[in-house]
């Protein structure tokens, strides 16, 4: 089968995760594959470079740029394209627009995240006007799905919940030499607890909450430090946020880092303190690690923290509760290590890449059961 995937780039992100290990899959499946970048191709492109598989960038200009439509148009075409599968709303209604008439047998579309649903802004209502030639939808959870329908995004029909999915085997359990490694990295003593996240520093991941709640964990448990693995537009914003906290010689900001799999073997708990979420990658990566895990009740964050089995779930922007999660799992190892099994447990039985991918097979040949 051949199969184009539309998105914006692959720079580091979780849908851009998602989007490489699935294209890796597909193609080893006997798939012929490629991806299309309509703005730059991204940090992460090459990956699909070694794996041969082709990675074109369409450099698209703010606003409506033809020339980019074209040459998405000209990738569509040249790959014979059987099977179009989109990433979120921009990258969508553009490959809907630029396959109109090339006799693609489905077209498919993953929104990987809660973002959007309640605007009316341009992009999402020319979303709306491609799902016209879309054959289905797919929501990376069931929150997420009901919140397209509850705001009439996308219609009942057309929708699918496919889980994100990872591949479980490739994570290595946290360990007391990983933790050791990290503390000596980081210039710490072996006692520091270390407590971490990754994700972009953006206002949806709300990492300055985390910041707050961490500087009560700090009062408390002055051997503790916080881990902030990732990059963003906030990062100065959130470095002053530390220093006015008073725990900036205690939060680390290792920035962007491809090696974030091995740093998360290094922490004793995991914190997502999002304020919007869809299926998140960081959680599931996180639970392939053995982490205990505090994340806030947003999005499908409640679909992969079993709040008292895993971690422990808490209200959005409630850095109080935040504090008194992860100082439970820091007071109480045994329980954080109970936590972290049953997560990587939950992730063997269940959030496996292949089982994602077997959901998207039946999206693309509608015969499957589940299409």
């Amino acid at each position: 089968m051949n199969i184009t995937h539309v998105v914006e780039n692959l720079n580091r992100g979780g849908l851009e995760r998602v989007v490489l290990d699935l294209v890796k899959l597909q193609q080893q499946q006997g798939h012929h594959c490629q991806v299309i970048c309509l703005f730059e191709r991204g940090a992460l492109a090459y990956e699909l470079d070694a794996a041969g598989i082709p990675v074109h960038a369409c450099e698209k200009r703010k606003g409506f740029d033809f020339k980019a439509l074209s040459r998405v148009r000209q990738l569509i075409r040249a790959h014979r394209t059987e099977v179009l599968h989109s990433h979120n709303a921009v990258a969508h209604y553009l490959a809907v627009l630029a396959s109109l008439g090339l006799g693609v047998g489905r077209v498919i579309n993953t929104r990987h995240g809660m973002g959007g649903m309640q605007r009316w802004n341009r992009a999402e209502m020319l979303y709306r006007a491609s799902l016209v030639r879309t054959d289905a939808v797919a929501m990376v959870c069931e929150a997420a799905c009901d919140g397209a329908i509850e705001h009439g995004l996308v219609p009942r029909r057309k929708l699918r919940v496919v889980p994100n999915g990872l591949r479980v085997q490739e994570f290595t359990v946290a360990s007391p030499a990983a933790r050791e490694h990290l503390r000596q990295a980081l210039g710490l003593s072996p006692q520091t607890r270390l407590v971490g996240t990754v994700g972009r520093l953006n206002w949806a991941k709300d990492q300055a909450g985390l910041i707050r709640a961490f500087r009560r964990v700090h009062g408390q448990l002055p051997d503790s430090a916080l881990v902030l693995i990732g990059d963003g537009n906030l990062r100065p914003e959130l470095e002053a946020c530390a220093r006015d906290e008073g725990v900036a010689g205690a939060v680390h900001f290792l920035g962007d880092r491809s090696d974030a799999r091995d740093l998360l073997q290094g922490l004793d708990v995991f914190v997502l303190s999002s304020v919007s979420e869809g299926y998140s990658m960081a959680l599931l990566e996180a639970s392939a690690t053995a982490l205990p895990i505090v994340a806030t009740d947003v999005g499908g964050n409640r679909e992969i923290v079993r709040d008292g089995s895993t971690g422990y779930m808490v209200p959005a922007r409630d850095a109080d509760a935040l504090a008194e999660a992860i100082l439970l799992l820091l007071r109480e190892p045994n329980r954080a290590a109970r936590y972290g099994a049953a997560a990587r447990a939950m992730m063997e039985a269940g959030g496996s890449l292949e089982a994602m991918a077997v959901r998207y097979a039946a999206l693309y040949d509608p015969r499957k059961p589940g299409a």
